[in-house]
């Protein structure tokens, strides 16, 4: 199922069932998982390898050179898992070996409309990315983090697990999970409850995680006074210890 325009390289790893559409390129170290759809004018280059029933739209860039002067040639990659939907114009560069060496997605996301992945980004699974979002290098995802149109995430920020951001946010410190950021400089405004509750968590986790929010950004103690405390929390509430791990281990320290 390869379009008479597509221009494969023979070296290439295509799976059963794959599709390539029309006037779409697929570089010599590529790999493609059973069931995955690309469409047209699609470009996949560099080590790339991409799971199982993937869906590439018009115009996506995969595994090209990352946008870093240090870069020499090395020969990094970009992993894709399973399952995602990769919308038109997105772009996700290589690694370099500076870093990871490889730039993954996880699977099961739905990335929207002209998003960049730039270099060594480690985004986990089941996420979502409105249109226009742009993560600079180096940035790590959590898993179910659901970013607004136009986010802009500044290099080495971590964002955690089922945090959410409004459009045209800008974050130049870590996000702690379950939390919610909007604005330019980001801000937090509570935890994503709504999120939450449609992903099946309990009301007393929810009650425990809006607890944990306000030693975090109301109480006025110190982080080391805050870890305490979250500590104390956690002890019935896996998700409350995943927030007090989190600032502990933040190599920006959390948006205020």
């Amino acid at each position: 199922m390869i379009h008479a325009s597509a221009l494969v390289d023979p070296r290439a790893q295509l799976a059963p069932g794959v599709t390539v559409g029309p006037f779409s390129i697929i570089g010599e170290h590529a790999v493609i998982g059973e069931g995955t759809r690309i469409g047209p004018h699609v470009v996949i280059d560099g080590h790339t390898r991409v799971g199982r029933n993937n869906r590439l739209y018009q115009f996506c860039s995969i595994g090209g050179e990352p946008q870093d002067k240090k870069y020499a040639g090395e020969p990094t990659g970009v992993e894709i898992g399973d399952d995602n939907t990769i919308r038109e114009y997105v772009t996700i560069n290589r690694g370099t070996a500076q870093d990871a060496g490889v730039t993954r997605l996880g699977s099961g996301n739905w990335i929207m409309a002209y998003v960049h992945l730039a270099h060594d980004c480690q985004v986990g699974s089941h996420t979502v990315f409105a249109n226009l979002a742009q993560l600079a290098g180096h940035v790590v995802i959590g898993d179910w983090a659901i970013l607004g149109g136009g986010t802009l995430v500044h290099q080495f920020v971590h964002v955690g697990a089922h945090s959410f951001t409004g459009m045209s946010t800008y974050l130049d410190r870590d996000l702690p999970p379950f939390v919610k950021a909007a604005g330019h400089m980001a801000k937090p405004f509570g935890i994503n409850s709504e999120g939450l509750r449609r992903r099946g968590f309990a009301a007393a986790t929810i009650a425990a995680l809006k607890q944990a929010y306000r030693t975090v950004y109301r109480s006025g103690l110190s982080q080391q006074e805050i870890l305490l405390e979250l500590e104390a929390q956690g002890l019935q509430c896996a998700e409350v210890r995943a927030i007090a791990e989190f600032i502990a281990t933040s190599p920006r320290g959390i948006i205020r």
